[in-house]
């Protein structure tokens, strides 16, 4: 027994003695060794983590919901019966709540027909009916897709582009000139057109980043001012012989010749057409510049911090100037959409080609955060929102304007989620990191 407690010690002596004090705690890592990386979380999880604090994605989707409520609160108070009934609602409370519910039901389910689908129509087996509504839907998201990248490539480089308006204006000018000057093969026409919107709308846009990047002119001022010369300066156009119709009362332009216009895609009874294709080409392509060039990297660099980009060797003026002729051209493809699309009868120029779509498009970009899918998604919206707003003047009795004030209700919640946060007390509630999306983006504080 001796000896195997000697033999024992001795043992433990060795331990000691090859291993340091038995004791004491382990060396802490080196700088040289990786850290121990933290376990990942499972989707589930990360959803879970998304929904509670709220994110980007949750923030958006709650801000929907809150604008159906204010939609939902302004349906009953534009109706005159329905206030009738709260008049003795102390005395038949269930009167008048179920006369409210009906009333929003009726005009949210004749939103859905004119923009999803009419489910009335699933028994004429016959297709253009049934895909009416959503082809009304793409249709209009066509040109916000549009003017929603061409703001948003200008945030990306720290502008605010407000002259989408004027821009798409200008492309159209050039490209209705084009479409009754010249007498070419349809196809070889449809080319010239649009490269004619892209050219005048860059063109004008460039001008107003040569003017910011050589001269210092802001340009918020610069492109509001110039929404303004071009509104005019179309309205002069449309007084010469020129750009006239003859024997026309109206300001109304000359017609395109019809191998200029946009080809509807399903045949004649739907209105989606080639733009749809171009649109979601030109989200790819934005995409591709900014994530894949070296040209989007300067234009990244630039709209993070212009002194650092300066520092790196970068040229401040060139991508702003750049920056501001793509998203001109653009917003020179609205003009196109507008002019050869299914919404306009006679594809003429007119005193409002622009259609309000000009400042629609920041409402869009800010709604998608400047992201290409982010901005084809809230340009579907609005195009719903559009589409549908027509069948529920017509089949509920809703006036459209609730359309708009739904819509701004909407982007005043997406770029203020503190705001959402708060009413739906999410954990995020309290965080002041990502507000003030409008200031964020402008200033193109992304990650570069």
């Amino acid at each position: 027994m001796t000896e195997s407690n000697n033999a024992n010690r001795g043992n433990d002596a060795n331990d000691a003695s090859g291993s340091g004090k038995a004791n004491e705690p382990a060396a802490a890592p080196t700088a040289t060794q990786p850290a121990a990386k933290a376990p990942q979380k499972s989707f589930g999880r990360q959803v879970l983590d998304g929904i509670v604090t709220g994110n980007s994605a949750v923030v958006t989707f709650l801000a929907i919901v809150l604008a159906l409520v204010v939609g939902a609160i302004l349906i009953v108070l534009s109706d005159q019966d329905v206030l009738d009934k709260y008049q003795y609602f102390f005395a038949d409370p269930g009167d008048a709540l179920s006369a409210s519910w009906t009333v929003v039901k009726d005009a949210y389910v004749a939103l859905f027909k004119g923009a999803i689908l009419d489910p009335d129509t699933l028994d004429s087996n016959y297709a253009p009916y049934i895909l009416k509504p959503i082809s009304e839907t793409i249709s209009m998201a066509t040109p916000l897709i549009f003017g929603g990248l061409a703001v948003s490539i200008a945030f990306r480089a720290g502008l605010f582009n407000i002259g989408a308006q004027g821009q798409l204006i200008a492309g159209a000018i050039l490209a209705s000139w084009v479409g009754f000057t010249f007498d070419l093969p349809g196809a070889l026409l449809l080319i010239l057109v649009m490269l004619g919107g892209i050219i005048g709308g860059a063109l004008y846009a460039g001008l107003a980043g040569v003017l910011k990047a050589r001269f210092g002119a802001h340009e918020v001022i610069v492109t509001i001012m110039f929404n303004y010369i071009a509104v005019y300066f179309l309205g002069w156009l449309l007084t010469t012989t020129t750009f006239r119709e003859a024997d026309q009362q109206q300001p109304i332009g000359k017609p395109l010749d019809d191998g200029a216009l946009l080809p509807r895609l399903f045949g004649d009874e739907l209105r989606i057409n080639l733009g749809i294709i171009l649109a979601l080409a030109a989200v790819a392509l934005y995409w591709w510049i900014l994530n894949r060039s070296a040209m989007g990297f300067e234009l990244r660099a630039v709209g993070s911090n212009p002194d650092a980009a300066r520092t790196a060797g970068m040229s401040v003026g060139r991508a702003q100037i750049v920056s501001m002729a793509i998203a001109g051209g653009l917003a020179g493809m609205v003009g196109v959409c507008q002019l050869a699309g299914p919404y306009n009868a006679g594809h003429q120029l007119s005193p409002t080609i622009d259609a309000g779509l000009g400042f629609t498009a920041i409402t869009v970009a800010l709604l998608g955060r400047t992201k290409p899918l982010g901005v084809v998604f809230a340009a579907l919206l609005f195009g719903a929102l559009q589409a549908g707003g027509s069948t529920m003047q017509a089949a509920a009795g809703v006036s459209i304007d609730i359309v708009m004030v739904i819509q701004a209700v909407i982007v005043l919640c997406v770029a203020a989620p503190a705001l959402v946060r708060t009413i739906f007390r999410l954990k995020g509630a309290h965080k002041g990191g990502e507000g003030g999306l409008v200031a964020k983006e402008t200033a193109g504080a992304e990650a570069v």
